[in-house]
């Protein structure tokens, strides 16, 4: 699976052209089609980084990098024609990551994402999903993909499926997933856990994830490999 890209560029020529270079390097990129719902599409796209034009119908760029900023930290790269000191600190105080003008020079274009996403996500050091059976978790957005679709887990969800494919092929004791999830909270019933992988399973089973998560008796919870 790629790293996810979303692109807000209106002009229909140098979006194709901005996404059939990008995706050469290895990433997804889903150019918006509704101006006027950025931010709905954000979350159905759940992307790690978007390119952003200032110029766009309806609303700007600067408008919609606010948005987004009030759900989401993703890095943002501004696409602009007016390169001039005034638009390079509003995009910036705005909670832009970067800036680059246009004419955009396709191959520092590349550079720089590959760079935000180093910087960002810390690339060479962990990975940004994990995978089973053709499900993948997204560790920043909280989200499980699954023949397309994103399934919205709770936090406590999310942390037992976190936990679990990060050990998988491995028994994770019911001990260890009561620590990750009630770190500060030395009085939680240890049916609660229960309850949580309850829930887990049969959202997952609702989605065709049968026998995801498997239980190994007075041991815990594995996810076979």
């Amino acid at each position: 699976m790629g790293k996810k890209i979303m692109l807000v560029e209106d002009d229909h020529a140098l979006a194709i052209a901005i996404k059939e270079k990008i995706e050469t390097w290895g990433y997804e990129v889903f150019p918006a089609k509704d101006f006027q719902h950025i931010t709905e599409e954000f979350k159905k796209i759940s992307p790690l980084l978007v390119l952003l034009d200032i110029s766009l119908p309806f609303f700007n760029g600067f408008y919609w990098c606010t948005e987004i900023r009030k759900i989401s930290n993703v890095p943002i790269v501004f696409i602009t024609s007016a390169s001039d000191n005034m638009n390079i600190v509003m995009a910036m105080n705005m909670g832009g990551d970067d800036l680059i003008a246009k004419p955009i020079d396709l191959d520092v274009l590349s550079a720089k994402i590959g760079a935000i996403f180093r910087r960002a996500y810390n690339m060479t050091a962990a990975p940004s999903v994990l995978e089973h059976k053709g499900a993948t978790l997204n560790l920043n957005s909280g989200n499980l993909e699954y023949n397309g679709k994103q399934i919205e887990l709770t936090k406590n969800e999310f942390k037992i499926l976190n936990t679990l494919l990060e050990k998988k092929g491995s028994i994770v004791s019911r001990d260890m997933l009561m620590t990750k999830l009630w770190q500060d909270d030395c009085y939680v019933e240890e049916n609660t856990l229960t309850v949580n992988v309850t829930r887990l399973r049969k959202k997952l089973e609702a989605e065709g994830l049968e026998d995801f998560i498997k239980t190994k008796v007075g041991l815990g919870y594995i996810i076979e490999g």
